[in-house]
């Protein structure tokens, strides 16, 4: 919570603009909150952001006084959401952080001990590094600008170098005072930086440097950034540029700064025109006139143009001749066209020949009513694409569904009946995913699979993230293993829907695979069942599995540990079903990664167990179960939705934590992250159960918590949401039921006793309200091991 009296003035004021960085914001906001000093007020702007930014911004002001959050009614852009944070700073200075930015650690320590050196400088230039989506970081490569040799503080005139630093406003720190007397704001419109870093700059009688790097800029692959975007918005250039010369008529005693304004004017025009994709094609002749025009009205006498290429671009500029231009950007491109010629073609040497049926499909227009589903590697129908599959048959019954499956499942007669599927690799097989409008998975598509123009790819991943996944696993080689990034993140590329059960999976997935999908917050089709189970349902499937009538049902079902190898038990099962009693009957099922253990088969056969392992439908297993016992499986996100007891068996946690990386701390016991019970041993485990402690208030209370955090979307809905959203291009409707208005599938107690859906508990007073929100490369790129 704040240091900072209701009344006192902060030293610093950080103005944060927010608009759709959910999947980055936490990362921004947590930077600030966890610096060592304290003396600050965080002003956060949402601009109307059509995600839930701005309810994590809310999240973050309901926790921590620091934090004040504005709320815009509409969409005003970076500049103008920059304003309406600056109505409310109190601090004597002033930072601007974009919010998928961070500040470095200590960074505002830095800044104040750097501002008491140099006497409160109207402004303070610090430095940043570039991060990318790999890890790797760059240091601004103009750096050795901000050396803080010679006097403290200056004006720009003794160091005017500084303004070939790149023009933004988040590496520097304003005095307030210095903002207000010269009443400095933002324009609208693209660049809107520029006028204000110039005109500052130029204004200030005293300017500071921090040789520090104090922010890290990131990076993004794709999107969040106005300079990939191809739009006639970059002609607001001018606007801006006019803004600084109309400062200078203002400000005849700044005229000196007009031969460098007017070099940064041209250098920033040639940006624009020189860089592919961001002007439209049939408006680079009209943007360049343009500039030519501007070039001629503000050119101040006696100018010296730069020598080289650049001077070259400056005369031309000066005749308004743009073929001639065009003709320098087209050798500049042949040029670099020849230099990667060789390296193409040896990257084409190594690259397997596409099959030339499978070109020549491609070439065969798209067959809209054809889908293509998959799920877990081309296993059986399962999971979240069979869900939407059946889902689809009923509300786009115009599109077929064709499965793709192994071929020894299909040699087997293993697919059910009634579906229609395609061998893996079969020539129908590539004739399909050559053709096919929608292409549907839990995991990725091989690498062969060409993303078409027109087709639409839509990641249902199969769990919520607790393990690190994306590229968090950088940081852990031991679920990495050898994991080609580049190859994930291009696979993630073919996606334009991804499937989120809820907020917190949202955020990582759009932070974890930095690529241009939407989010669908629709929740788990695979979980409707959950809410459409009746009591005959969960009768029959107990019948099924061979769970006697009066047994309490105990699914334990751990997920895999990327530092073993194979399956080892981590609990001595004969051991535990003994001291459970025979009032209890375990359900095991092991990962699927793992091939059948003969272990089991043993207890099994001497009825110490029910060996669930090869049951296709982990569903089932969910609704016939009294409880869950399981370490970290993305299982207890889903069984969360039936309020049910779920008990952690967490041994190896710290282990676990270090070789594979978590995104929360499961084994807090706060409200929203423990969803039950916690045993950390054998003994804890038996005690658990034997005390009551696997069923008791707490552990009720806990259950509530998680599941209003991880189960907020799931309703019986999901899959209706999906289907409308990405096959009928309609809103994601029906909204997600209110928790009082939904109804669960009885427990099994319940449903021996005829009981029909049953109501699902609120979260009451009891306890604090829930925070919002060895496989292969490809079977470990993507999802959770659930």
């Amino acid at each position: 919570m704040s240091e900072i009296g209701i009344d006192s003035v902060p030293r610093f004021s950080i103005v944060v603009p927010v608009y759709r960085v959910q999947g980055f914001l936490r990362e921004c906001m947590d930077s600030v909150l966890a610096q060592d000093d304290a003396d600050f007020e965080l002003i956060a702007v949402d601009d109307c952001s059509p995600d839930r930014s701005g309810a994590i911004l809310d999240e973050y002001a309901a926790r921590d006084d620091r934090v004040q959050v504005l709320h815009l009614p509409e969409n005003v852009g970076l500049g103008q959401a920059r304003n309406a944070g600056l109505e409310k700073v109190r601090g004597d200075y002033v930072l601007f952080l974009d919010s998928d930015d961070t500040l470095v650690p200590g960074a505002l320590s830095a800044l104040a001990e750097r501002l008491a050196a140099t006497d409160n400088p109207e402004i303070l230039i610090f430095d940043y590094s570039r991060t990318y989506w790999d890890g790797s970081t760059r240091r601004n490569a103009l750096s050795e600008l901000l050396d803080e040799s010679g006097a403290p503080s200056f004006p720009l005139a003794e160091r005017p170098q500084l303004l070939d630093l790149l023009q933004i406003v988040w590496n520097k720190a304003y005095r307030r005072d210095f903002i207000e007397e010269h009443g400095f704001a933002f324009p609208e419109g693209y660049y809107e930086d520029a006028p204000w870093t110039f005109c500052t700059l130029i204004t200030a009688q005293r300017i500071a440097v921090l040789d520090r790097v104090c922010l890290y800029y990131r990076q993004r692959r794709q999107g969040g950034n106005i300079l990939r975007t191809t739009s006639r918005k970059h002609f607001d250039v001018f606007d801006q540029y006019a803004r600084v010369f109309t400062y200078l008529d203002a400000h005849p005693e700044l005229s000196r700064w007009r031969p460098d304004m007017f070099r940064k004017m041209v250098d920033h025009y040639l940006t624009v025109l020189d860089k592919p994709g961001r002007l439209p094609h049939n408006a680079q002749a009209e943007f360049f006139h343009r500039a030519a025009r501007d070039y001629r009205v503000r050119v101040p006498a006696g100018f010296v143009r730069p020598g080289g290429v650049t001077g070259g671009k400056y005369a031309l500029l000066a005749k308004d001749v743009y073929p001639a231009l065009a003709g320098l950007k087209v050798a500049g491109k042949v040029q670099r066209t020849v230099r990667k010629h060789a390296g193409k073609r040896v990257r084409q040497a190594k690259r397997k020949a596409m099959d030339l049926r499978y070109q020549a499909l491609m070439r065969q227009p798209l067959d809209e009513n054809l889908a293509v589903y998959s799920a877990y590697w081309n296993r059986l129908p399962s999971c979240n694409p069979l869900a939407i599959y059946e889902k689809a048959k009923e509300l786009a019954p115009q599109v077929h569904g064709v499965w793709v499956v192994k071929k020894q499942l299909a040699d087997a007669g293993e697919v059910p009946a009634g579906i229609d599927y395609v061998v893996l690799n079969s020539p129908r097989y590539w004739e399909v995913v050559a053709r096919a409008k929608y292409l549907v998975n839990n995991v990725n598509f091989a690498d062969g699979v060409v993303k078409r123009e027109g087709q639409i790819h839509l990641q249902t991943h199969h769990g919520t993230p607790l393990k690190s996944m994306g590229t968090d696993q950088k940081r852990y080689p031991a679920a990495a293993k050898g994991m080609s990034f580049r190859k994930l993140l291009a696979r993630a590329d073919r996606w334009d829907f991804s499937l989120s059960a809820n907020q917190h999976t949202t955020e990582q997935w759009e932070r974890v695979y930095p690529c241009g999908f939407a989010s669908v917050d629709a929740g788990y089709p695979r979980n409707d069942v959950y809410y459409r189970a009746t009591a005959q349902d969960v009768r029959d499937i107990r019948e099924r599995l061979g769970i006697a009538p009066g047994k309490t049902a105990v699914l334990y079902a751990p997920t895999m540990r990327d530092y073993q190898v194979g399956y080892v038990p981590r609990l001595d099962l004969e051991k535990i079903s003994r001291e459970l009693g025979e009032d209890f009957v375990l359900l095991v099922r092991t990962h699927y990664f793992y091939d059948q253990d003969p272990g089991l088969q043993r207890l099994q056969e001497d009825g110490a167990l029910i060996d669930v392992s090869g049951h296709p439908v982990v569903e089932e297993l969910c609704l016939a179960a009294d409880a869950l016992v399981t370490d970290y499986s993305s299982i207890m996100f889903d069984y969360a939705n039936l309020d049910r007891p779920i008990i952690n068996y967490a041994d190896d946690w710290d282990t676990y934590v270090r070789s594979r990386g978590v995104t929360f701390d499961l084994l807090s016991g706060r409200p929203g992250d423990t969803p039950g019970t916690i045993a950390t041993s054998e003994d804890e485990l038996i005690e658990a159960f034997r005390s009551g402690r696997w069923n008791d208030e707490r552990a009720a209370g806990l259950r509530t918590a998680f599941r209003a955090r991880f189960c907020a979307w799931d309703d019986g809905h999901a899959a209706e949401r999906v289907v409308r959203r990405v096959f009928l291009g309609q809103e994601a409707a029906p909204a997600p039921l209110p928790p009082a208005e939904r109804t669960v599938a009885p427990s099994p107690r319940a449903a021996a006793g005829e009981s029909g859906p049953v109501a699902l508990p609120l979260q009451g007073n009891k306890l604090p309200a829930p925070r919002e929100g060895t496989p292969s490369d490809q079977e470990s790129d993507i999802g959770l091991a659930g």
